[in-house]
């Protein structure tokens, strides 16, 4: 349902409105940046074998590998040729621990450090695709870098795009990612508190925020373009939901309610 909402106060609950930001509690380890789904239904046997050898065979196939996920990110309902190229194009398994590598293109969250995740591919796209329905994405800010792969998909589709990260060890991995892939110049790091957004360089036309809150901060919300649009995980624990949020006017925005999805939360300050 889309709804019209008005600040001052975005509280919990369907009924809430966006105001000024509560940072929500800690979630368990065991969350991550990947949507919720019913209970899992096995693929056919011959499907799940032939997924297997790609990901067994990943240093000579990668590109299939990729292909292989477009595929089925096809089949679950992406359809933004823009975004299924950019995944396409970058290879996610470059962006993940050298043991992890062969998993890279399961339609899964995994471990990147610091109780932190690189988010599913569906997620990736599914959020991207929203924020870039039926419009060119010119400056972008991502809130959670992470290891850089959002941040090297938005570039691929972006004009400009700004990223800010809030662990150090994490910056510094990004943009090791970025370097190698040489995308540094495409995408501008920062390393701060990503909950003030970068007021310096706003407006943007896309926000897209890669943890979960209780409440949507303001500042993000004053730093959308006019028709400028955010997507964020809002929610506690297992009760998070993608809203979707369009500004409508200079102290008016939209939301719509998106997917179930469970992420890592959102948090204030920085980390050493």
């Amino acid at each position: 349902m889309r709804k019209p909402v008005m600040p001052p106060a975005f509280a919990r609950g369907t009924t809430n409105r966006f105001g000024r930001s509560r940072l929500g509690h800690g979630f368990s380890a065991s969350n991550s940046n990947t949507r919720v789904l019913p209970p899992y239904r096995p693929a056919p046997l011959s499907r799940r074998g032939t997924e297997a050898s790609t990901m067994t065979n990943l240093g000579l196939n990668s590109e299939r590998s990729r292909a292989t996920m477009v595929a089925r990110l096809r089949e679950q309902g992406i359809h933004d040729e823009r975004v299924l190229a950019a995944l396409l194009a970058v290879p996610r398994h470059l962006f993940v621990d050298e043991g992890l590598a062969s998993r890279a293109y399961e339609d899964a969250a995994l471990p990147i450090g610091y109780g932190q995740t690189i988010s599913q591919p569906w997620v990736v796209a599914r959020m991207i695709s929203v924020v870039s329905q039926n419009r060119d994405l010119g400056k972008v800010l991502e809130i959670g870098t992470g290891c850089g792969y959002q941040a090297a998909i938005l570039a691929q589709i972006a004009s400009e795009v700004h990223s800010i990260e809030r662990v150090r060890a994490l910056y510094e991995l990004a943009r090791s990612h970025l370097r190698a892939l040489k995308l540094i110049n495409r995408v501008r790091l920062s390393f701060g508190d990503g909950l003030k957004g970068l007021p310096g360089v706003a407006p943007f036309d896309a926000i897209v925020v890669a943890a979960a809150g209780v409440e949507i901060p303001q500042p993000l919300l004053d730093q959308l373009a006019a028709g400028g649009r955010l997507i964020a995980p809002l929610g506690e624990a297992s009760m998070q939901r993608l809203i979707l949020v369009e500004r409508v006017g200079p102290a008016s925005w939209y939301r719509e309610e998106l997917d179930a999805v469970r992420f890592v939360p959102l948090r204030s300050g920085t980390q050493p």
